[in-house]
């Protein structure tokens, strides 16, 4: 559980700063969310593969983990 908390936690925190700094430079429409959002993904693609990775291993070894039935 603690992968997915660590890179939802950074998404949200990529996210916030995207915000600021566009909003520093002076947009603030609600253009401001759309490249907020678009911004904030290619810097998490970019950023967090590490824990991307951590994410999607931990998806695989809960799918492969053999069930009690």
């Amino acid at each position: 559980m603690r992968p997915v908390v660590v890179y939802t936690l950074s998404r949200l925190g990529l996210f916030a700063v995207a915000v600021a700094v566009l909003y520093l430079l002076g947009l603030r429409t609600y253009l401001l969310l759309i490249a907020a959002f678009v911004v904030s993904g290619l810097a998490s693609y970019v950023l967090l593969s590490k824990q991307r990775d951590a994410v999607s291993e931990q998806v695989v070894q809960k799918r492969d983990r053999p069930t009690g039935n």
